[in-house]
């Protein structure tokens, strides 16, 4: 686990990594919107389970589930037998092999489709793969039809090194820089024979932008997280103020609050919890179910909204939380299987690692945000009056497509500084 790092900025960018066995990629066929659909509320299943796994973490939390999500669909490509089943039951998967990834690839199209005159998003993959290596051709074709990842060869076994960097290079320069060294020194060995790589970048400005002038130091409540709940501390920071029309709803615990950006198809949802110290009892009810009935609840409302601008870079390995969720067999060998990558009858890849980095900056033009994951496999061995919505304690938070309803980008903003 790395600590996280906060700060401030206007951009969405998220970057996957994967290292196994083969490559692939191209561009997906026209698939039933029913398949897509599954494709996205599995999704976010996905990414709610996975972030109640990640947050007794200490401090804010910010992550790409659909990065996640695509690295480890273009790995269940090349997976069989109890491997296979595990990924689909953790992941969410429910279509047949076939299905699943024109459906992922039809996905990706209409991610890219989000982008407009003020919302700049796109999606890349690509494998990387050793140099002579007996990747499947079957298993290349397949990646590169639906999730338009090319297989580039390198050198894990003499060049490590330049291997490492031409990939870190190539996430970098997809997510403008937001996003560098996702693969350490020491990830990649002379083992290592396939990284699959995706790259989500969003750029997107405010539908209704907040003014500058109206930017001032105010009060936020900080309070420790986790098995170990610090002192109630109060600090000063950036808080950005309008008042608009904007997608509201409240329960007894939380307050909502959905403000899209240009084009009105991209939105942040921010969860705010009545009391200072219920962020926990969010969390812990934060399920697909109910994401999804109070997303239906949300009306537009004139709202004052008080936010507070706030930057963060988080990094995760989530090789354990994987397995923790079920993912077992993937990660030793034997059992894996991923017979599907190579043409070989022996079972010899399992993946090594899962990196993910992620960061956000949001302000008063818009949000900039940038995420990365990487799987590493090697071989064996309404009122008069305008609603208020003060965000002046720790909140969640999610990046959306409304079309699809896919969460692209979630968090937890415990402190607006770091």
């Amino acid at each position: 686990m790395y600590p996280p790092k906060l700060g401030t900025a206007t951009v969405l960018a998220a970057a996957l990594f994967l290292a196994a066995s083969v490559l692939g990629q191209a561009a997906a066929p026209p698939v039933p919107a029913e398949d897509v659909t599954a494709v996205a509320r599995g999704n976010t299943a996905f990414a709610l389970d996975l972030y109640g796994r990640l947050r007794s973490r200490e401090g804010n939390l910010f992550l790409s589930p659909y990065s996640i999500s695509t690295a480890l669909a273009m790995t269940r490509a090349g997976a069989g037998g109890e491997t296979a089943s595990q990924m689909d039951d953790v992941l969410h998967f429910t279509l047949m092999q076939d299905r699943l990834h024109s459906a992922f690839g039809a996905l990706q199209n209409e991610v890219r489709g989000a982008a407009g005159e003020s919302c700049e998003i796109s999606v890349a993959n690509a494998l990387w793969g050793q140099r002579g290596y007996d990747f499947r051709k079957g298993f290349i074709k397949l990646v590169g039809e639906n999730y338009g990842g090319g297989l580039r060869t390198v050198d894990f076994m003499r060049d490590g090194e330049g291997a490492r960097k031409t990939i870190n290079d190539w996430v970098e320069s997809e997510t403008r820089e937001k996003i560098k060294d996702l693969i350490q020194p020491g990830v990649l060995t002379p083992l290592t024979r396939l990284v699959l790589t995706n790259a989500i970048y969003f750029k997107g400005d405010w539908a209704s932008q907040f003014d500058k002038r109206n930017t001032r130091e105010e009060n936020f409540t900080l309070r420790g997280h986790g098995p170990v709940r610090s002192a109630v501390e109060r600090i000063k920071t950036p808080m950005m103020h309008q008042t608009a029309d904007f997608g509201y709803t409240e329960t007894d615990a939380f307050q909502a609050l959905e403000m899209p950006y240009a084009g009105d198809r991209l939105t942040m949802v921010v969860f705010l919890p009545k009391q200072e110290e219920t962020l926990g009892g969010l969390e812990r009810t934060l399920t697909a179910e109910n994401l999804s009935a109070w997303l239906k609840m949300l009306r537009k409302q004139k709202v004052f909204v008080a936010l507070p601008k706030f930057t963060m870079t988080v990094k995760f390995q989530l090789a354990e939380t994987l397995k923790a969720m079920g993912m077992t067999d993937a990660f030793r060998l034997p059992p894996a299987d991923f017979s599907g990558m190579i043409e070989r009858a022996e079972k010899e890849l399992f993946i090594s690692h899962v990196i993910h980095k992620a960061f956000v900056d949001v302000h008063e033009e818009g949000t900039e945000a940038a995420a990365a994951t990487g799987v590493v496999m090697e071989l064996k061995s309404a009122p008069t009056r305008p609603l208020v919505f003060r965000a002046d304690h720790p909140f969640v938070f999610i990046i959306r497509d409304t079309r699809t309803d896919s969460i692209l980008f979630m968090g937890r903003v415990m402190d607006p500084r770091k």
